[in-house]
């Protein structure tokens, strides 16, 4: 395997845009987060709500209708749609156009939420971060990725990745077979552990944060809101995975000396994002 570039502070930099101080919600971006299914609505609000710490201007997020109340009540600031079904996505019905869609947390596998990825698929202009059950339903209709737009992030973690590429020996075979599937459907990939790499077609980044605190639940749902409110503030596909991966990771660095590795949860990834983003801008 070629020597990864890495993701530090100083590559961060290079393309980090402080907030304009003239701005307002309409110019940082409009995200819709896809997400939840009947007792995995926790799912929804962590992408959601990490989506608008990331300094989105405005996000929607679209689910069952069984969590339209738990939405509503947990995060006033997200808009929501919901699905005509209770439990489960079954038809992706967006009246907007956003900057950037997150479609995956916690959604499941039901054969009408599979048809619903699929219409949604086939009709979407908005640039995508693919997460979660969006990419175990793809890994089954391997056909369908050819719908994937070009520069789609892909957020696998192992299994998910195993499932998508097929089985590896060694560690260099699958960095092998993860490049050769980035170049095949000309999507990035983040492949989420420790180190998280993103693969870019033939270009490998190694992060330099984080620790083994984000190893719990929902850790992965908050960076799919992470990198989805940042795609949707005009970062190109790349650096919205780079500097999402690298804020993920600052913020279980910063919260590590408070709640140590074992308290930490994916809440605090959200509690410690603008902390994570001030020690950018300083």
């Amino acid at each position: 395997m070629k020597t990864p570039f890495l993701i530090t502070k100083e590559e961060i930099l290079k393309f980090y845009k402080p907030v304009n101080p003239l701005t307002h919600k309409g110019l940082q971006g409009h995200a819709v987060i896809i997400a939840g299914s009947y007792g995995k609505i926790g799912a929804a609000v962590l992408a959601s709500k990490s989506c608008l710490k990331s300094g989105c201007g405005l996000v929607t997020t679209f689910i069952p209708k069984c969590g339209y109340q738990i939405l509503q009540i947990s995060i006033p600031e997200v808009m929501v749609i919901t699905d005509e079904n209770a439990n489960a996505i079954t038809n992706i019905n967006l009246s907007l156009l956003p900057q950037a869609i997150g479609i995956g947390p916690g959604i499941g596998k039901e054969l009408s939420t599979q048809k619903a990825l699929f219409e949604f698929l086939r009709i979407n202009k908005s640039p995508l971060v693919l997460d979660a059950d969006a990419l175990n339903i793809l890994a089954e209709n391997k056909s369908w990725l050819e719908l994937v737009p070009e520069n789609t992030i892909l957020t696998p973690h192992r299994k998910e990745l195993e499932r998508l590429i097929g089985n590896w020996n060694s560690e260099s075979e699958k960095f092998q077979k993860t490049i050769a599937f980035s170049e095949k459907y000309k999507v990035i990939i983040v492949m989420k552990g420790a180190p998280t790499f993103i693969i870019n077609k033939n270009k490998i980044y190694e992060n330099t944060t984080g620790n083994a605190a984000l190893a719990t639940a929902g850790s992965g749902d908050a960076l799919t809101g992470i990198i989805t409110g940042l795609s949707a503030q005009n970062y190109e596909s790349v650096q919205a995975a780079k500097l999402g991966v690298f804020l993920h990771g600052l913020t279980a660095d910063i919260a590590l000396p408070q709640t140590g590795c074992q308290s930490f949860t994916a809440s605090d990834i959200i509690e410690n994002l603008g902390r994570a983003f001030l020690t950018l801008e300083n």
